[in-house]
């Protein structure tokens, strides 16, 4: 497949590299254009990719056209490529809370794949919630459910109501277990253990209990059930977060997340 990426920032980077690595397209056949000519060049020599300032330019002879830029510089872009685009392209946004209509419109183009990733795709283990407009074909299917599977696992929504839902889970997602880690390390720190161990201690401890819950197949609840022995040290510190009302405060967090993502989308 031939692809564009229009934007090259630090997503738009993740899922070139995960496409080069899982050998979906040469570099021969990827471009990406940026207004930044420093991130152009950055691109240019480790990935041996075509770059260019031209939005036009770089879509041209393309299957595949990525808008990997930020949602406030979306319309600038599609009025930009509006109208030069052929009908057979397949056009892959991951601009957060933009809706397919609103992309499909902006562009007068119909064969559309609205995407959220989150961040850990950077270092293959993201995860993606993703749609298509009912013009986009098996094949084109299949060609999105590759790239974003290089970058680490995706769901597939018929509908499109689900992706503010997802955005609010894993497109936030990463930022509320950075704060859950960040607090754990200082509460370390604060009965007295060095930062530098704190630090190992947590985050080995983040990544072993996330790779536990998916290999075990267990729910988190049978799991957290079997750390927590009568009278121990567990029970003691789930009753304090139980107390402080920690399962109410991310549920309020995760509405107020969602309700903002379906303000951005209108």
């Amino acid at each position: 497949m031939k692809i564009a990426f229009i934007g090259g920032g630090n997503m738009g980077e993740a899922m070139l590299a995960a496409v080069l690595k899982k050998k979906l397209a040469a570099s021969a056949d990827i471009c990406v254009s940026d207004v930044s000519e420093s991130r152009r060049e950055y691109l240019k020599k480790p990935y041996g990719i075509a770059v260019m300032a031209s939005n036009r330019e770089a879509v041209r002879g393309k299957d595949i056209v990525v808008l990997a830029v930020k949602p406030q510089n979306l319309p600038e872009v599609m009025a930009d490529l509006k109208g030069c685009l052929k009908s057979t392209q397949l056009v892959l946004s991951i601009a957060a809370g933009v809706k397919i209509s609103t992309i499909c419109q902006g562009l007068g183009h119909s064969r559309a794949v609205r995407c959220m990733p989150n961040t850990p795709a950077q270092v293959g283990f993201g995860m993606s919630a993703w749609t298509a407009t009912a013009e986009v074909t098996e094949e084109q299917k299949g060609w999105s459910q590759a790239i974003l599977g290089a970058m680490g696992k995706e769901i597939y929504f018929d509908d499109e109501k689900y992706l503010d839902m997802a955005t609010a889970v894993i497109g936030s997602g990463p930022a509320y277990v950075f704060l859950f880690t960040e607090s754990l390390i200082d509460a370390a720190v604060n009965i007295g253990l060095p930062r530098k161990e704190a630090e190992e201690l947590v985050s080995q401890t983040m990544l072993g209990s996330a790779h536990l819950m998916q290999e075990s197949g267990k729910p988190p609840a049978e799991l957290r059930r079997n750390v927590t022995s009568r009278g121990g040290t567990t029970e003691r510190a789930l009753k304090v977060f139980e107390e402080g009302g920690f399962a109410k405060l991310v549920e309020d967090a995760v509405e107020a997340a969602y309700r903002r993502a379906k303000e951005l989308g209108s």
